[in-house]
């Protein structure tokens, strides 16, 4: 069977068609949903596999980036996605996306208990501004962490990927990052190619200030997922910004993410 995938948009969703790329060169079947299609159940979350959320400015980041779209995930969609996780379904933020699931509270996701009915669902990393105080568009070495994240199942140990953010800086209280830690949910971490990658990667390499280098993150179970950078922008040789002068394979290093997610809805809903 085919993966079905639900990329979610809205106004200032701008990384949707990239993403329904990434997902239709992995095999799986997509669809660009507008969140109000959802909220007055025009389209039911439930037939999917896989929910996406995209890059981008949603709602022009009002506020701060993310917020908004993701307070009304949160108070709109409350049990639609509690029932999409408890199905053992699979979500992706990617950037503008991962300052969704952040502030949804879905990632970390430590303690969430969603069996307590009316229990608020309580944010505890955020996304803030780039200490640069700029915004960043480069790319990025990542170093890939030991996780139970599906999306990065054996995937290479670094990887190449592109940022574009003003706010993309990962910071928790010590506490947070202490279990992070503990419960290995750290996914990927910013490295520095030019030192083998060190144990504290400076900026540029580090290009938001991320506490503990943190580039992105998964809940305990390894099916919820969110980073900084765009995985959909390198799925191809041609994406490489040296693709002239270097002898690079034809297969990007982020189309290894959307295949492990295709990969893993055959596996567990044929």
């Amino acid at each position: 069977m085919k993966a079905k995938v639900c990329i979610l948009r809205t106004a200032g969703t701008n990384c949707d068609a990239e993403t329904d790329v990434a997902f239709h060169l992995a095999g799986a079947e997509t669809e660009l949903v507008h969140i109000q299609q959802l909220i007055s159940n025009k389209i039911n979350l439930s037939d999917y596999h896989i929910l996406a959320i995209p890059g981008g400015f949603s709602y022009g980041d009002d506020i701060s980036a993310g917020i908004l779209l993701a307070v009304e995930m949160k108070h709109k969609l409350r049990n639609t996605l509690e029932q999409f996780v408890s199905d053992n379904k699979l979500i992706i933020g990617i950037c503008n996306g991962f300052q969704v699931l952040v502030r949804t509270g879905l990632l970390p996701g430590i303690g969430n208990n969603s069996s307590q009915e009316n229990t608020e669902i309580a944010q505890q990393t955020t996304l803030a501004m780039n200490t640069s105080s700029r915004f960043e568009c480069r790319w990025v070495d990542l170093v890939t962490q030991l996780s139970p994240c599906v999306f990065t199942k054996e995937i290479r140990s670094s990887i190449y990927l592109p940022v574009a953010h003003a706010e993309g800086r990962f910071t928790a209280s010590t506490d947070v990052l202490t279990e992070l830690e503990a419960n290995q949910q750290i996914v990927f971490r910013y490295g520095n190619r030019s030192n083998s990658f060190s144990d504290r990667t400076n900026y540029p390499h580090n290009p938001n200030g991320s506490d503990a280098d943190i580039a992105g993150i998964c809940d305990t179970t390894g099916r919820i997922f969110g980073l900084m950078p765009h995985p959909e922008r390198y799925l191809t040789k041609w994406n490489h910004p040296r693709w002239t002068r270097e002898s690079l394979p034809d297969e990007g290093d982020g189309l290894a993410i959307f295949k492990n997610a295709v990969e893993y809805v055959k596996v567990n809903f044929s």
